[in-house]
């Protein structure tokens, strides 16, 4: 749960920022808050048999594998001492210890039931988590506190929880929750943007804890978030621990009567928190919490139980761990009845796009320093071996890329942009084949020049040419119609000339017929005369010559 009412308090400070935000950065999560949203969406036994919160979990992690995430599973420990009223009374057992009842100091924090259902989806997690390369903190008591020790420290850049305690532990980036799929996201809070937006610190916010209620304290009766963030803004953050730590539970009074203007302006829409807070301070003022309490309350948050930073337990988890395939495979096929081949299908493609944004950042670095290695020289092969193919993704311009060395991935699509930023020599021997084989085919496409049909135009041209020149010197050519092949009598024809006259004095000009429907010219020789009994000798020899001529082409037209 964290603070009561807090994640409300800070919604002005929300930020949803896209899913890309992630990449390239080092993550610690809360693994018990993760789970629990996955148990949570599938309630029912027969889900859970299912293991859909592993699988759920796998797939959450292949997104964040993708975008080079470096993540670390943190776990839960012992449960603190200041806790135990509270887990247990969550829990509602019989046994809840209160502050009325028992002295916090001697009381030492209890170990969790490591036999439990939860306990044993931890276990699956951790074991999923090491076989993709993720390591896991089993935290010295509060997982939340151990992930904000180490943002605080800079060896993680955020921490992924949904308890909002994690504040009051020291932490600075937070996200809150993660949305998969297109147009993916998620929600981050800044103690950057607490800090200058609300005017909250971390002693604030440990203050808000005392008034509202939290893990660690059930807070004071009358005070709501505007009653309580108004007199915590009306002392500051550098004094308002001192005023805790001197005056213990007359703090709140003295809140009170330091803010009045502040608490009759507030009354108007809390009136009943403002009643009951009355209520309660006119019984008996110990029970707003004693001095031990509120000191022992600030202790837990400013000094919590954790893995110091140089800890081999911490070293541990910051180094890198392998991808182990055979283990995935093998925990796949167990958990989800999966084959080898459907969880590399699941996986390599996803282990392929992280190498390749780690050597794009391995040659950003190496441009900021002002290193402009080629290619081929770096130290570290280039996982791409050849661009394939131009592809579009949900409208997103995307490559289908060929794979070197990839554990038997041959080829896979990534974003248009990662390729650009890891290898632009790839992509511009991609786009010169690209255009080598569009002029290619450009060739292939354009059309061939018929040389047989220009040889035959030529041919006919020549002898058309040929029967003008002829035709004054006869009257009357001796042989009956000559038809080339591809012409036609009826209708509109080719053309046709009339080669035969009655006598030289009636001689009648030649009948041209000309038509656009043939692919070339074509020539059709009439005999329009009845009969041939008035032929000459000479004319009969010309005639003999020219008939062989046609009958030469006829040949070669077949």
């Amino acid at each position: 749960m964290g603070v009561k009412n807090l994640w409300d308090i800070l919604e002005s400070c929300k930020k949803t920022l896209p899913l890309q935000h992630l990449q390239n950065k080092r993550l610690c999560v809360d693994l018990s808050c993760w789970l629990i949203q996955f148990q949570q969406a599938c309630r029912s036994p027969v889900r859970l048999k299912e293991k859909l919160y592993l699988k759920s979990l796998f797939h959450r992690l292949r997104a964040l594998i993708a975008l080079n995430c470096d993540l670390i599973f943190v776990a839960d420990g012992a449960i603190p001492s200041i806790k135990l009223s509270t887990y247990r009374r969550r829990l509602g057992s019989s046994l809840e210890v209160t502050r009325e009842d028992t002295n916090m100091q001697n009381m030492t924090s209890l170990r969790r039931n490591m036999g439990s259902e939860f306990s044993c989806m931890i276990k699956e997690a951790k074991v999923l988590g090491l076989a993709l390369g993720i390591p896991c903190l089993d935290g010295v008591e509060e997982a939340e506190a151990q992930c904000a020790a180490l943002n605080l420290e800079s060896l993680c850049d955020g921490c992924f929880t949904s308890d909002s305690d994690i504040f009051l532990f020291g932490a600075r980036t937070v996200y809150r929750d993660i949305y998969l799929g297109e147009g993916g996201y998620v929600i981050c809070y800044d103690m950057a943007d607490i800090e200058g937006r609300l005017g909250f610190g971390r002693h604030s916010l440990i203050a808000l804890s005392l008034l509202l209620g939290s893990d660690y304290s059930r807070g004071v009766n009358g005070f709501g978030p505007e009653t309580a963030c108004q007199l915590v803004k009306s002392i500051g953050e550098d004094n308002i621990l001192q005023n805790v730590k001197s005056e213990g539970s007359a703090f709140a009074k003295k809140l009170t009567n330091a803010s009045k203007r502040t608490v009759r302006a507030i009354c108007i829409a809390d009136k009943e928190n403002i009643m009951s807070y009355k209520q309660h301070m006119a019984t008996n003022g110990k029970k707003l919490g004693t001095k031990d309490d509120f000191l022992q309350v600030v202790d837990a948050y400013l000094k919590p139980k954790c893995h110091l930073p140089d800890s081999k337990a911490v070293q541990s988890v910051t180094t890198p761990h392998p991808f182990l395939r055979a283990r995935l495979q093998e925990i796949c096929a167990k958990s989800f009845g999966w084959s080898p081949v459907k969880t590399d299908e699941y996986i390599l493609p996803k282990i392929a796009e992280r190498d390749l944004r780690r050597f794009a950042s391995l040659r950003n670095v190496l441009s900021e320093c002002g290193e402009n290695i080629s290619l081929n020289t770096l130290p570290v092969p280039c996982p791409v071996s050849a661009i394939v193919k131009l592809r579009k993704v949900r409208g997103r311009e995307c490559f289908e890329v060929s794979w070197h060395a990839m554990d038997g991935l041959q080829s896979s699509v990534v974003s248009a942009d990662l390729v650009k930023c890891a290898c632009p020599e790839k992509l511009s021997e991609f786009m010169e084949r690209k255009i080598i084989g569009n002029k290619r085919n450009k060739r292939a496409l354009r059309p061939k020049r018929d040389t047989r049909k220009a040889d035959l135009t030529e041919l006919y041209t020549q002898l058309q040419d040929l029967l003008l020149d002829k035709e004054p010197e006869s009257h009357i050519l001796p042989f009956t119609s000559q038809v080339l092949p591809g012409a036609s009598l009826s209708g509109v024809g080719p053309e046709v000339i009339d080669l035969s006259s009655p006598s030289p004095s009636s001689l009648r000009p030649c009948k041209i017929i000309k038509s656009d429907k043939v692919a070339y010219p074509e020539v059709i020789l009439i005999d329009l005369c009845e009969s041939d009994t008035d032929v000459t000798p000479k004319h009969d020899r010309k005639a003999r010559e020219l008939r062989s001529f046609t009958d030469s082409i006829q040949r070669d037209l077949h």
